[in-house]
């Protein structure tokens, strides 16, 4: 995302990206390094996707980030012993030098690189790091809980910085740093390759810590790790391991970041009822598959407001034209005109808390980033699928700024770093 320049945040108020001693896998302890990475754990599709997951090699970074059991207590406890009989055993080994990171994912046409690294915590009332979201109390609880038991930061978060677009700084040295032989590559199964460097030298260190000094960064994806993160510092006397989380920088000056949308998935909301509650305050028209035309169709309608596309009962619905009456009835009239147009505000604030009166709970509500598999589940529970129309980069810039978030998981950014390529243990 872009952020405000060097100018805009005091020097004393910058990014401070330490190094630290990566936890990896052994190539040689595993199948290979593909079989053992996963998306990040908010993007695993349940319970398909973490099942083709653990399936695919018994060391699957998953079972870190989402082991399963019956309670959280156990699961956590599970999650802790793995780690540890991982390490134990070799499969996980600590690198013998503290060091960033530099990270580079390539496809689809795109090439992004950025710098991992342990970033010092900040508040957001600070201005140093923004968020741009609300987060869910029950999964920051989670994420602390997991990161309790294991004592370590298993996935970096993304984070962006608008650097000056030159190769100068950290830019500088994560191009150099690319020119050589890399610590690891490997291809994902989305066709995206993966490459990782370790930077130690002094100098290339310090050039990366000037430059970040006067940054400002934005959370493009892990809030609720960012929200655990400041909850888990809290618990902790500083100085500690704890003062800082792990993360991955991107200038996006250099290599913008793709925003897609994150949809709703309402489990026990079948489709008839969900159009049944709309008549009256909403626009409702059937529209052609396959799903890509339906997707084009949606895209068209969000040019004139507010759309959403409905499924799961084996046809798209489009859902545009809210009642103006409604809307001024049910958006909080105290937040700036670009919040309260948002589709993500009108969906909470008007149709679920409203029109089909739905918590916001994992019971009801599921969120998932791959718009197949949300229509898919959608007809394969008997639910109904809300597929949304991502928002533009400029509007979550400017919210971020003025320092209004936004409903929780309104984006997705991307591409997103692979979870089990580098993580930080805290007790090193």
């Amino acid at each position: 995302m872009n952020t405000a320049g060097p100018a805009d945040v005091p020097a004393r108020m910058g990014l401070e990206l330490a190094p630290f001693r990566g936890l990896r896998y052994d190539p040689d302890r595993v199948g290979s390094l593909s079989a053992v990475t996963s998306p990040p754990y908010d993007v695993v599709v349940r319970p398909d996707g973490l099942h083709h997951l653990e399936s695919a090699d018994p060391h699957n970074i998953v079972r870190l980030i989402l082991p399963q059991a019956t309670t959280a207590s156990v699961r956590n406890e599970q999650a802790a012993d793995t780690l540890d009989r991982w390490l134990s055993e070799g499969v996980l080994t600590t690198d013998t030098e503290p060091g960033l990171y530099v990270y580079e994912q390539q496809g689809d046409g795109l090439l992004q690189r950025g710098v991992i690294g342990a970033l010092r915590l900040s508040e957001p009332s600070d201005g140093v790091v923004l968020p741009h979201e609300d987060v869910m109390p029950h999964v920051v609880a989670d994420r602390a809980a997991l990161m309790r038991a294991t004592t370590a930061n298993l996935e970096p978060l993304l984070l962006t910085y608008r650097g000056d677009g030159a190769a100068t700084g950290t830019t500088a040295v994560i191009e150099r740093t690319a020119e050589r032989p890399p610590l690891l590559r490997t291809t994902t199964e989305d066709g995206f390759r993966h490459r990782l460097w370790a930077v130690t030298d002094p100098a290339d260190l310090a050039e990366i810590r000037t430059d970040l000094a006067h940054r400002q960064a934005l959370i493009a994806d892990g809030h609720h790790r960012w929200a655990t993160y400041l909850r888990l510092r809290a618990e902790h006397t500083s100085p500690s391991p704890w003062d800082f989380g792990l993360v991955l920088l991107v200038d996006t000056a250099r290599h913008p970041l793709r925003v897609r949308a994150i949809h709703r998935l309402l489990h026990r909301l079948p489709v008839a009822d969900a159009l049944a509650a709309l008549a009256g305050d909403f626009r409702v028209r059937p529209v052609d598959g396959p799903l890509p035309e339906a997707l084009a169709a949606l895209s068209g309608a969000k040019a004139a407001g507010n759309a959403f596309l409905l499924a799961g009962d084996g046809r798209f619905h489009l859902v545009d034209r809210p009642s103006p009456e409604l809307l001024g009835r049910t958006v909080p009239a105290d937040r700036p005109e670009a919040w309260r147009t948002l589709d993500a505000t009108v969906l909470h604030a008007t149709l679920l808390d409203h029109v089909w009166r739905i918590p916001d709970v994992p019971e009801h509500i599921a969120y998932i980033h791959d718009t197949a598999a949300t229509v898919a589940k959608a007809e394969q529970d008997g639910g109904t699928a809300v597929l949304m129309h991502p928002v533009h980069e400029e509007v979550v810039r400017d919210l971020a700024s003025q320092g209004v978030t936004m409903p929780r998981k309104s984006t997705s950014f991307g591409p997103k770093p692979a979870s089990g390529l580098v993580l930080r243990a805290l007790t090193h």
